[in-house]
């Protein structure tokens, strides 16, 4: 069973972001990534999100739950 758990390295030591599986004794692969893909909670993101960005730019045709006449022949 595979199991990925997140954590951050720093200064020789690693700071768990949540608790590993109790086990004895098991194999890991340790992966390090870009100082640049991390994502803290010290760091706010530069980018927020605004709600109903998209108003008005997206439509839904009428006929939009109407079957499909492609898919007539899977109709039972």
């Amino acid at each position: 069973m595979l199991t990925t758990i997140e954590a951050i390295y720093e200064d020789g030591k690693i700071i768990w972001e949540e608790t590993p599986p109790a086990t004895k004794r098991a194999k890991v692969i340790v992966t390090f990534l870009e100082e640049s893909n991390l994502i803290t909670s010290d760091k706010p993101s530069s980018k927020k999100r605004v709600g109903g960005s998209l108003k008005g730019k997206i439509q839904i045709p009428d006929d939009f739950n109407k079957p499909l006449d492609d898919l007539k022949e899977y109709m039972y």
